[in-house]
């Protein structure tokens, strides 16, 4: 069943959000979890991208992504009124939400669409926010208004400092994580370079948290293997085991490892797009 794009916006350089059709999913979805989707009815890629908001009353779901690869290229290509073919969910486990106290998220890049429904969600149950809102520059950064919506505060980093503060996030969370009292938990999403040494500063610190590990999924349902990450020593599958997990027991090198593992597909699936897309005149 086709699901009509209601409204589509560039969010930032490179970022895209929209509001499409799908109102089983609204109605069902959790902070946390994640459809997949096919951009069209043809044989090609399905992604899985994490639910940023819902509205049951509408019956549409809020999707942002970055545009990226052969998949997020041709999404980013549709219009308000076109449909996307094919979309499944709500997929994965939702977070666990509980009124702990004082709660840090941190978010890297694109890790603040995944990040926004859990502090919402974080925040409706009583806790007192923090966020870190980390981008390379000032045209990479998302979501910083709907942050402050529902946090008590927001700290902005850029690695060029253009905007905010010139610094990486792990700089303001090892600030944070010896502020007395310390905070009661942190949540983590962003690239998996960044959520190892985030989760570094929170283990020395003694601070328990928790990581989305939603940028390894491939197929989104258990079935191809390809999200296997090791947790605590054990196997662990990121799209039905998760994909949210204890961040001190993620074995991160071995993740960056299986990431790597893709990246000459994704580039060939991306120079044969392109090419298509000159020879019949779209680029």
């Amino acid at each position: 069943m086709p699901h009509k794009i209601q409204t589509k916006r560039e969010l930032a350089t490179d970022v895209f959000t929209v509001e499409v059709e799908a109102p089983l999913i609204a109605r069902a979805r959790q902070p946390g979890q994640f459809v997949i989707l096919s951009v069209n009815s043809d044989y090609g890629e399905r992604i899985p991208l994490t639910i940023a908001d819902a509205d049951p009353d509408r019956g549409t779901i809020r999707l942002i992504w970055q545009r990226i690869g052969k998949t997020t290229m041709e999404l980013a290509g549709l219009r308000e009124g076109d449909s996307i073919a094919n979309i499944v969910g709500p997929l994965g486990r939702p977070t666990h939400i509980d009124r702990w106290g004082t709660v840090v998220c941190v978010a890297g890049g694109i890790g603040s669409a995944p990040l926004l429904p859990m502090a919402k969600a974080l925040a409706a149950s009583g806790n007192h926010l923090i966020a870190i809102l980390g981008a390379r520059s000032k045209d990479r950064l998302i979501l910083e208004e709907d942050f402050r919506a529902v946090c008590d505060e927001v700290i902005v980093t850029t690695d060029d400092g253009s905007y905010g503060r010139k610094a990486l996030v792990t700089e303001p969370l090892k600030e944070i994580c010896h502020r007395q009292p310390r905070p009661d938990r942190a949540f983590v999403v962003g690239p998996a370079v960044m959520m190892k040494f985030c989760c570094a500063v929170t283990r020395q610190a003694g601070v328990p948290t928790v990581v989305s590990l939603n940028t390894i999924m491939v197929d989104g349902t258990g079935m191809c293997g390809g999200c296997r990450v090791e947790v605590g020593g054990k196997p662990q599958f990121v799209c039905v085991d998760g994909p949210e997990f204890d961040g001190h027991q993620v074995d991160f090198d071995l993740m960056i490892r299986r990431l790597d593992a893709y990246k000459d597909l994704e580039r060939r699936a991306l120079e044969r797009y392109q090419e298509h897309q000159c020879k019949i005149g779209l680029t």
